[in-house]
């Protein structure tokens, strides 16, 4: 069955959509009904929720995986349109149905959708599952999860005011992505260290990780606003520490 993800660029959810609807021509029913999952995702990401869940309805497969996704993207839909409560069950169905046809990425994937509707210590908890299971899967696509997971899971202990162990995630995560070929993921990750650097106090480490990463964007003719954003605040910390 299809991989959709080389087909998709999450900054550009419109330009997706255009060729996964793309990709349909002269696939077979199966990748057909993988392909219409993901335009349903990326209508999502562009808002537009009613033709997400159109397309969702218009899809009668009864493959395993497709069955997985549709539970999935529904779910991601409805939590993108402000309703986390109706998104949970579709993302436990999907995590039960994955599990259900050894789709170990899918359930990973759904796993992580089910965190990010919980809070507090709950979902810290359960991010520690999930980040368990990524390590011990002998699937690579699920293993590859482990990178985000640790940053999800940095990103839970600060939710919670726990800025070392949040460091300590990010830190994890930022050594995950140094081990692959995502040069932009791993530019995320290094702004989170430095980001849970800056909320510890340690702001001459934090200006020091954000400059590096300010001038490695400059040298390759690119721009963050996230980045910049943070110098200012350290560098005005700096100034009013001077």
């Amino acid at each position: 069955m299809i991989d959709p993800r080389p087909l998709w660029d999450f900054d550009d959810p419109a330009g997706s959509e255009l060729r996964l609807r793309a990709a349909m021509a002269g696939a077979d029913a199966s990748d057909v009904a993988v392909l219409q999952t993901q335009v349903a995702r990326a209508l999502g990401l562009q808002g537009r929720f009613a033709e997400a869940l159109a397309v969702l309805d218009g899809i009668a497969s009864t493959e395993p995986e497709v069955e997985v996704r549709v539970l999935l993207e529904r779910g991601r839909v409805h939590r993108s349109s402000g309703a986390p409560d109706a998104a949970a069950p579709l993302f436990r169905a999907a995590v039960t149905a994955a599990d259900a046809a050894g789709l170990d990425a899918l359930a990973v994937d759904a796993m992580h959708m089910v965190a990010l509707v919980l809070t507090g210590d709950e979902q810290l908890g359960y991010t520690r599952a999930i980040l368990q299971r990524t390590r011990a899967s002998t699937d690579p696509a699920a293993r590859a999860w482990t990178a985000s997971i640790l940053n999800n899971l940095g990103m839970a202990h600060s939710d919670l005011g726990q800025w070392e162990e949040a460091l300590a995630a990010f830190e994890e995560a930022l050594a995950e992505r140094r081990t692959g070929t995502d040069a932009k993921a791993t530019r995320v990750a290094r702004w989170m260290v430095a980001w849970a650097l800056r909320n510890l106090g340690r702001t001459d480490e934090a200006l020091a990780g954000q400059r590096a990463l300010k001038a490695d964007l400059t040298a390759s003719g690119r721009d963050d606003p996230y980045v910049d954003e943070e110098l200012a605040l350290l560098e005005q910390d700096g100034a009013d520490r001077a």
